[in-house]
């Protein structure tokens, strides 16, 4: 991980800049209309929004697996450490530092924990001892995985194949990390101790995150920044806790409001009561 200073605040010269992307499948499917956003160094931003509003998109143009779906970004640029690349390749992305963990806690499944963590350095020009130290770094974060780590890596719970997939990526020596819906499909409990653990990488080695996520509520609170994101368009923007007191935020993306929980169908004119889309 890198030794430079942390930054203060996402108002930080961006580590990461999205510039009014556009993203199109098949030559034919708009899936993402002039999103611009950025992250900076030693920082931790969400990006929000309901199933197939184009949290994955996103993520995938910055770390360019979108050929590999017969997605490309028509418009705009991706800049990282003020270099284009948007038309790297996702292995020489990695190299530079950029490492993003996919959604649904991709493993090799006949391999074991230790194994799998191990081809997270595959890219990285280390040594032994140089990629042990790495490991040790993984064990202190996810002691789990220690106690784990000669298990076959498909007979693990589903917690446990998350912590392999985070680790995985600080394995390659990260300087971002894009993570993507690290809770889906998780119980509360092991969601917490996931995002805590992402706390503690970011803080003491300074590994900044670009986090999509759909628990809204879990998100905000481990965040310093968040974006909006609905139907392929950044909608909102701002602070972290910003966001969390935001009576619309509260309304629409976390089922509550000023007389107590209510249900997206309870909600009438629900497009149009959304000010930030006038």
């Amino acid at each position: 991980m890198s030794t430079e200073s942390v930054s203060d605040g996402p108002s930080a010269t961006p580590y990461l800049t999205i510039n009014n992307i556009e993203v199109i499948y098949d030559h034919v499917i708009l899936v993402l209309k002039g999103v611009s956003m950025s992250v900076p160094k030693g920082g931790i931003v969400a990006l929000l929004g309901a199933n197939g509003a184009g949290k994955s998109t996103t993520l995938k143009s910055i770390s360019n697996l979108l050929r590999a779906e017969r997605g490309d970004v028509t418009k705009g640029s991706i800049e990282f450490k003020g270099a284009r690349v948007d038309q790297m390749t996702p292995n020489d992305l990695v190299k530079r530092g950029v490492v993003q963990v996919m959604e649904g806690r991709h493993c090799f499944g006949h391999l074991t924990i230790e194994e799998n963590l191990l081809t997270g350095a595959y890219t990285r020009r280390a040594s032994r001892s140089d990629i042990r130290n790495s490991l040790d770094l993984v064990y202190n974060y996810f002691p789990r995985l220690r106690e784990r780590r000669g298990s076959q890596a498909g007979y693990t719970s589903g917690g446990e194949q998350q912590m392999c997939a985070i680790g995985r990526a600080i394995m390659a020596n990260p300087e971002m990390v894009l993570l993507d819906e690290p809770s889906m499909g998780l119980a509360p409990q092991i969601v917490e101790e996931i995002f805590e653990i992402v706390k503690d990488l970011n803080a003491k080695e300074q590994v900044s995150f670009l986090l999509a996520e759909q628990n809204t509520m879990v998100a905000l609170r481990y965040a310093d920044f968040g974006y909006i994101l609905e139907n392929g368009r950044i909608v909102m923007e701002g602070e972290a806790k910003e966001l969390a007191d935001n009576e619309d935020v509260k309304e629409f993306y976390l089922g509550l409001s000023g007389e107590g929980r209510k249900s997206f169908r309870e909600v009438k004119h629900y497009r149009r009561r959304k000010r930030w889309l006038s």
